[in-house]
């Protein structure tokens, strides 16, 4: 073993095994199992000493050893050591096992007396291998048809929707803790109650300093008119909730505070807001466009007020 598997070979891949197997069978997230886990970092550095140590003591022995053999015993160990692995007793042992094939002095045992123009056929048995596989698949067969079409276990279409059940359960833990992954491009207007209600609460704790709780504003812009600075739409108003408004004057960029699928919540929310025509709304603003949905109806642009007095973040 340690001729055919130098020890530079042998000390680095036994390593490697270890430590994939402890990362296969320790359940350690999304961290490697030696970073979550100290103690599995101290195991592996002690494995790995202990790996080095035994193969220092194996050489030390092997060396003693040699030293102690005389002359001759050392000129035989040479010679057992120059037999190529092929030709060495253990390689042919289990090659005969493996095939149960004559050599060429017995095959005169086996020879068959079919000649055909001088070429004569040996009766040489199956290899063992390959029978016992051929059994294998004679058993595997009984007990397929005895469970899928006797006992009439699950079907195929069956088990697709067992795996695509167990695939969903897996990739709805995933989405539990996995990183947010709502953006400008991919962000939908949500019109359902609870996603609004959460909204709702986002855009309370928030917004109402700037917008008032009705969306009519304060400092900040009418949230309830069809004018916008930013352009209207659940894309550009996620996109002004997540990056800003104007630069030294509007908005500040909440993506370091709310997460994207709550943007895009407060966003409908937003959105929703159109039209409610609350108490007092703040005039608009002059920079604010008239902002329509691309397909709907073109109506009368209300007359924009400038007031250059307050800051716009709409």
């Amino acid at each position: 073993m340690k001729k055919l598997i130098p020890v530079y070979v042998r000390v680095p891949l036994i390593f490697a095994s270890v430590f994939a197997a402890l990362e296969y069978f320790i359940d350690s997230g999304d961290r490697p199992a030696f970073i979550k886990y100290p103690m599995v970092a101290l195991f592996l550095v002690v494995f790995l000493f202990l790996l080095v140590a035994i193969e220092m003591v194996i050489s030390a022995v092997d060396n003693v050893t040699y030293h102690m053999l005389s002359e001759e015993q050392k000129k035989q160990l040479a010679e057992a050591q120059s037999v190529p692995f092929t030709e060495s007793a253990f390689y042919q042992s289990i090659l005969k096992k493996l095939t149960r094939s004559k050599s060429v002095e017995q095959e005169a045992d086996v020879m068959l007396d079919h000649n055909y123009d001088g070429i004569r056929e040996l009766d040489n048995v199956l290899p063992p291998w390959w029978v016992y596989l051929f059994y294998g698949t004679i058993i595997f067969a009984g007990i397929y048809l005895v469970r899928f079409h006797i006992m009439g276990d699950y079907n195929q279409d069956q088990e697709f929707q067992t795996e695509m059940n167990e695939a969903k359960v897996a990739v709805d833990a995933y989405m539990k803790t996995a990183p947010d992954m709502m953006s400008k491009d991919k962000v939908t207007l949500l019109t359902d109650a609870p996603s609004l209600a959460a909204g709702k609460t986002i855009f309370q704790t928030n917004c109402i300093a700037c917008h008032r709780a009705d969306g009519g504003g304060q400092i900040g812009p009418n949230l309830t008119d069809e004018f916008w600075i930013n352009g209207g739409g659940i894309k550009n108003v996620f996109n002004t909730i997540m990056e800003g408004g104007r630069d030294g004057k509007g908005m500040v960029s909440w993506k370091a505070t709310i997460k994207p699928s709550d943007i895009q919540k407060v966003a409908s929310y937003v959105l929703s807001l159109q039209g409610s025509k609350p108490a007092n709304p703040k005039p608009t603003e002059q920079e604010a466009k008239e902002w329509k949905e691309e397909g709907a109806a073109t109506a009368p642009a209300a007359p924009a007020v400038a007031d250059s007095t307050k800051v716009a973040v709409k």
